[in-house]
């Protein structure tokens, strides 16, 4: 079982900055990929950035792409996400996750590969 938390999250002007922090815990050597996913309120989930565990190969949305960063500490088995010029369609819930199963590329932006959330962290961009 791998835990994970999530913080970071917040309200911020258009333009601004945020970065998330996802800390794992518990069985953290059986991840295979870690993944930021974000719901908005009568949205779907949807991928937004995902990192290969051991590697470090990064997967990006289009939509956020160029503007958000994934990264990891080994040392401390957490995952940022530095996210900036924030837009207020960027307003969600971020939820972090785990595919603990053989990296497959293809499962990377797939939410129902990943079996382990946390509990979100909400980000707030105003116009």
């Amino acid at each position: 079982q791998v835990q994970l938390v999530e913080s970071g999250g917040g309200l911020v002007q258009s333009g601004g900055s945020l970065r998330l922090s996802c800390a794992a815990s518990g069985r953290s050597f059986s991840i295979s990929v870690l993944g930021w996913f974000r719901q908005a309120p009568g949205k779907e989930r949807e991928f937004v950035a995902a990192v290969r565990w051991n590697g470090g190969d990064t997967y990006y949305a289009d939509a956020v792409k160029d503007r958000f960063t994934i990264s990891r500490d080994n040392a401390k088995d957490t995952v940022y996400l530095q996210m900036n010029n924030l837009k207020p369609e960027d307003t969600a819930v971020y939820y972090c996750a785990v595919d603990p199963d053989v990296f497959v590329s293809a499962r990377v932006r797939h939410a129902r590969f990943y079996i382990h959330w946390g509990q979100g962290t909400q980000v707030t961009v105003s116009s």
